[in-house]
């Protein structure tokens, strides 16, 4: 452990934060601000055109991105982010959103444009295509795609079977077998049927679960209104503050908020990281820049709205009930404040959870699906199907903290290669 946090303090320190914010802010001024256009992309993803036979609509494609972005990163991860960062990180994770969304538009454009199709007329996708295509290179290809299945056992599967087992053991005292044999079995039984069995699952689901939690987090700062100012006041002067604002929740200052703020809002949004360029590419549309506006619209519901809604709700109720957080873990500070949600409470938050889970669960493995498709072709998919299902239950029973470690590297790694497909292309995107 001390040897991971170590590692992924080297890896997070300024050059990677440097690099991050850097790149988002070149295509946001190379694209001429291309989050001005989020409105009609919202339009274009609810009035995209249907499925063919063999590939998703535009509307599928980006249900799948927000299955795999939409889960723990938004409820658990932002509780550690201002756990360990302070209420600044939120801050920094909403500036990573914000800015994020071109990197987003610009990953997928050049998925689309790089793509292929494969022998049953499915195309495929992603970063790992965009350097082997784009880059002429296959080590890198290779070494992302090996990420991306690494990833898909770590930060798709596990830090979601262990905040679901979490949250089901707190609450309703079942077993962390128990919720790891049942994830196993549900998300077993959909990624059997491939992708479009995965795209009709999300797009059905995504949408009516976002909307809940949304519903529940604007009830909550309705009854925190009183507080409401006082904690933009609060993550702003923490956000800013180069000794902290009253040494923030873990005496953070900037650097703490800077590390765990941006290594939150990457893990929830993953633009940087590449993964929604996969999805993007098993798109039907023949435009890139369609499907890159549509995909762009994940990292704006993902981290501008949902990360900024949970992260307010936690710092009013660090406010407003100060005692409900003085001794809770650093992943508990979200189900401390929806514990004042009327009627419903801490049961509402893991039920949220759960169903966020297993759409991430399912998303995430249609990406180390492609990843594994990449690396070994159609033999190895089989295995890594097996595989993927064993990893559920083992994530539901091992040590959380180590779980979040193990994902702050892997997003690290991921996304070296894929900044480097960026910055090499860079020429190839329009706006």
């Amino acid at each position: 452990m001390t040897l991971l946090e170590q590692i992924n303090d080297l890896i997070w320190g300024l050059p990677l934060i440097v690099l991050l914010m850097g790149t988002h802010i070149y295509f946001t001024c190379k694209l001429r601000f291309p989050q001005r256009n989020l409105f009609r992309a919202i339009r274009l993803s609810l009035f995209s055109q249907k499925e063919d036979g063999q590939n998703l609509s535009p509307f599928s494609a980006l249900s799948t991105t927000l299955a795999a972005t939409l889960g723990t990163g938004n409820i658990i991860g932002v509780s550690t982010a201002v756990a360990l960062g302070g209420p600044g990180a939120i801050f920094w994770c909403w500036i990573t959103g914000i800015l994020g969304m071109a990197t987003a538009y610009s990953e997928c454009y050049l998925s689309l444009l790089y793509r292929q199709k494969a022998k049953n007329g499915v195309y495929v996708g992603g970063p790992m295509y965009v350097l082997k295509n784009g880059l002429h290179n296959n080590i890198l290809g290779g070494f992302y795609a090996l990420c991306t299945l690494t990833a898909a056992f770590g930060v798709g599967c596990t830090t979601q079977a262990n905040s679901v087992s979490g949250a089901a053991s707190q609450s309703f005292g079942l077993s962390p077998h128990l919720v790891g044999i049942v994830l196993a079995i549900v998300t077993g039984a959909v990624i059997l049927g491939g992708i479009k069995s995965i795209g009709r699952l999300c797009e059905r689901t995504v949408p009516a679960i976002t909307v809940l939690y949304l519903l529940g987090c604007l009830i909550l700062l309705i009854l925190y209104r009183d507080h409401l100012v006082t904690a933009i006041v609060w993550i702003l002067k923490d956000a800013l503050s180069f000794s902290g604002f009253a040494g923030g929740v873990a005496g953070a200052g900037i650097q703490r908020a800077l590390r765990y703020g941006i290594a939150r809002g990457l893990f929830t949004n993953e633009a940087g990281i590449g993964t929604s360029a996969i999805a993007a590419a098993a798109s039907n549309t023949n435009d890139p820049k369609t499907q890159a506006y549509i995909s762009m619209t994940a990292v704006f519901w993902d981290t501008v709205v949902m990360c900024l809604l949970t992260g307010l709700v936690i710092v009013c109720n660090m406010l407003g009930d100060p005692a409900s957080t003085a001794a809770v873990a650093e992943t508990d500070l979200t189900a401390a404040a929806f514990s004042h949600l009327p009627y419903v409470g801490d049961a509402f938050l893991t039920v949220s959870l759960c169903a966020f889970a297993v759409t991430t669960l399912i998303g995430w493995s249609y990406f180390g699906e492609k990843a594994t498709e990449y690396l070994t072709g159609n033999r190895g998919i089989p295995f890594y199907k097996f595989f993927y299902v064993l990893m559920i239950y083992l994530g539901a029973i091992i040590p959380m903290h180590l779980v979040w470690e193990c994902t702050d590297l892997i997003n690290g790694l991921m996304a070296l290669p894929n900044l480097v497909a960026l910055w090499a292309l860079r020429r190839q995107i329009k706006s």
